[in-house]
């Protein structure tokens, strides 16, 4: 419940210029990531929402309200984003390289959760992919793992 609160805390204190210096700064930068990937080809289907919702869970041991909140204010900071930097700075300060290789993969299986891979998909997850200091062949293996696992 410590949880809810600073979710709840977070979104009275959201402020753009400052979203990356908050506690859950780091559940909603990659939930950002998520929805740019989401935004990218202009369609946010209910399929794609389940899928960010069991990532953010999984990736963070959150519950389901604690995450639908965090979507709520991932998708305001998206729409409001200018670059991805702020994001993905924040990811690797964090994160091992093979922590940001599966943000990678799980980007590729959001992009492909519709059944299609758009070319403006690709062309996100590897501007995040290049932020997230993946080679290429780190790029390109996370790329056909996910395809060949769906």
């Amino acid at each position: 419940m410590a949880m809810l609160t600073r979710v709840r805390v977070f979104l009275k204190s959201l402020n753009h210029d400052t979203v990356v210096n908050q506690v859950l700064s780091l559940e909603v930068a990659t939930a950002v990531l998520l929805f740019e990937v989401i935004r990218a080809d202009e369609e946010y289907t209910e399929e794609e929402k389940r899928y960010c919702q069991k990532m953010l869970i999984e990736q963070f041991s959150l519950e389901r309200d604690e995450v639908d909140a965090i979507l709520a204010a991932a998708e305001d900071e998206s729409f409001h984003a200018t670059d991805y930097y702020r994001y993905t700075s924040l990811v690797n300060k964090h994160f091992t390289l093979g922590q940001r290789i599966e943000i990678v993969e799980r980007l590729w299986q959001l992009a492909l959760s519709d059944g299609k891979l758009d070319t403006i998909e690709e062309h996100t997850i590897r501007k995040i992919a290049d932020l997230l200091h993946l080679n290429h062949q780190e790029y390109i293996q996370t790329k056909i793992a996910v395809q060949n696992a769906g």
